[in-house]
């Protein structure tokens, strides 16, 4: 397998980010979906050969490794930024994801809370909005959210993406996997779109995808 080099280039897009927190406060700030650094280096897949991108569904990592939940909120806080790490598909992938994947790359964050029945579905509580990606490829960008996302204590950050984006690392053992916002029997399907856009609404997050793993995270401040 042809290796990307890592990306270390981070672009800030928007506005600066100011935290404004009560007199006294003591700030707890997380990188939720980062693992430690014992993790080998994540580079999504684009430009090589094997370029998969994220299509037309909403997911979340279930495990790195040993890392188990890793894009659940470890407390209760509020959910300032997020950022995505983006491979670099050529003018040909390119022009394959945007006729075949519902247009340009693009992608927000969502937050979903885990019901108890039917198994595996998740309320969507909030979202971000949905920003152009293509200006980004190749490079790790933070987006600060102008209006930011409250979240409790094990609440899911997770992707969504309305088309596609090369936020994709393969190569991982099966013990690592993320789930997606797809039905059963449709796990093999992206010609149809299945992002969970609906604030309020419960979707099922049947499929499950080994060796993978999705290349973003979010910036969690919370107090205690």
């Amino acid at each position: 397998m042809v290796h990307m080099k890592r990306l270390s280039t981070v672009i800030v897009a928007g506005f600066s980010l100011a935290l404004v927190l009560p007199a006294g406060s003591l700030a707890l700030l997380t990188e939720v979906g980062v693992i430690p650094a014992t993790t080998p280096p994540t580079v999504p897949s684009c430009p090589t050969p094997s370029c998969l991108a994220v299509s037309r569904t909403t997911g979340f990592q279930v495990k790195v490794d040993t890392a188990h939940n890793p894009q659940a909120a470890p407390r209760d806080g509020t959910i300032v930024a997020w950022t995505i790490t983006l491979g670099k598909p050529n003018a040909a992938q390119t022009k394959f994801f945007n006729a075949n994947e519902g247009g340009p790359s693009s992608a927000g964050i969502a937050i979903l809370r885990a019901q108890k029945s039917p198994k595996l579905t998740y309320r969507l509580v909030s979202q971000s909005p949905v920003v152009p990606l293509e200006k980004y490829f190749g490079k790790t960008a933070q987006f600060p959210l102008a209006s930011t996302l409250q979240v409790k204590k094990g609440d899911v950050v997770a992707l969504t993406v309305p088309s596609w984006a090369p936020a994709l690392a393969l190569g991982f053992s099966k013990a690592t996997s993320w789930r997606a916002s797809r039905g059963k029997g449709k796990c093999t399907t992206t010609g149809t779109q299945t992002a969970h856009t609906q604030t309020g609404s419960n979707v099922q997050y049947y499929c499950l995808y080994q060796t993978a793993r999705l290349t973003y995270s979010a910036t969690l401040i919370s107090t205690p």
